[in-house]
């Protein structure tokens, strides 16, 4: 597959319906054993959500599975099947769990890639990692490209020497050059900077930044255990204007989004029941509505007792109280 190119092809074509919408549902820590009774609630939530929701596009964001499993391929395919039996085209990113026992990262993809509705990809050979591509989202109403989806391996390629207090994985240096590339392709071949959205499993250091230094809606019970190596992705977006919005894993008691330098940087709501979490923390999922023509995103979380969450608590860097934050 070319630079700037994308698999929209057959009935897993991305295209924003005729409202002007295109949503996705973001899954993420889903963690799954193997059939324990956490898994089976774990999937009950997922096609629960899905049927709810009725998305366009399922974004699976790391550790689909457990470090630990009798059979990490079938595992990971009990996961994504879950957007398959549901109709619905899915994507991923890997996570630090994915890949850590008995299975690579590209074992798995290629399952996967064989799948009608899966929209991975491998990605370019001399990128580290496995699962850095793009996809695109065509107009409602004309083939034309409307919105771009950018999806970063960010690894599990730290040496236990650089292991400290969680932080861990970095997004490698290369998958920075290969963004830039990409984002200038695109560019150049329309004419103009769509609006693009970026996902990943392990946050960038810039969701530390955020929460320390910005309004920012939602919770936080974890630390933010992102790369204590910074290889300059977040500021490559800032430089290029594309990027509105990035979604990350990880951090199971974590959910909060923060807007920096005009990115807004979201965690997503975790979704498996095999992971530990801050307790009365409910799984859930994280719900993205973009909205074509426009550089912004609608954003809510349905949890697993159906509810919906549409307003959080505003958390303030000097500590005061605040209000609520809409989903807008």
């Amino acid at each position: 597959m070319t630079t700037g190119e994308s698999r929209l092809t057959g009935e897993a074509e991305l295209k924003f319906r005729d409202n002007g919408t295109f949503t996705i549902v973001q899954f993420t820590d889903v963690h799954n054993g193997g059939g324990t009774p956490e898994d089976l609630r774990s999937f009950a939530m997922l096609e629960a959500i899905l049927r709810e929701e009725r998305p366009d596009l399922v974004v699976y964001t790391g550790d689909q599975i457990r470090s630990r499993g009798p059979d990490p391929l079938a595992q990971f395919r009990q996961i994504t099947s879950i957007a398959e039996k549901a109709g619905i085209p899915y994507a991923f990113t890997f996570g630090n769990h994915d890949s850590r026992r008995n299975v690579t990262r590209q074992e798995l993809m290629d399952m996967e890639s064989r799948r009608p509705l899966c929209l991975a990809q491998s990605g370019p050979e001399h990128v580290s990692g496995v699962g850095n591509y793009l996809l695109l989202v065509s107009a409602s109403r004309s083939p034309e490209v409307a919105a771009v989806l950018y999806f970063i391996d960010s690894d599990r390629n730290a040496p236990e020497s650089e292991v400290h207090d969680g932080r861990s994985e970095w997004i490698d240096r290369d998958k920075t050059d290969w963004y830039v590339r990409e984002s200038d392709t695109l560019k150049r071949k329309f004419g103009r900077a769509l609006p693009a959205l970026l996902f990943c499993h392990i946050p960038m250091p810039e969701y530390e930044e955020v929460w320390n230094t910005q309004p920012c809606c939602g919770y936080k019970f974890d630390a933010v255990r992102c790369p204590g190596r910074n290889a300059g992705l977040f500021a490559a977006m800032v430089e290029k204007g594309d990027v509105i919005g990035t979604f990350a894993g990880h951090d199971h008691s974590n959910d909060y989004c923060g807007v920096l330098n005009g990115i807004r940087l979201c965690y997503g709501r975790v979704s498996g029941f095999n992971g530990k979490v801050q307790e009365g923390f409910q799984r859930g999922a994280r719900i993205i509505r973009l909205r074509e023509g426009e550089r912004r995103f609608d954003t809510w979380i349905r949890l697993e007792d159906g509810s919906l969450v549409t307003r959080q608590p505003v958390h303030k860097p000097e500590r005061q109280q605040g209000s609520l934050c809409g989903k807008a």
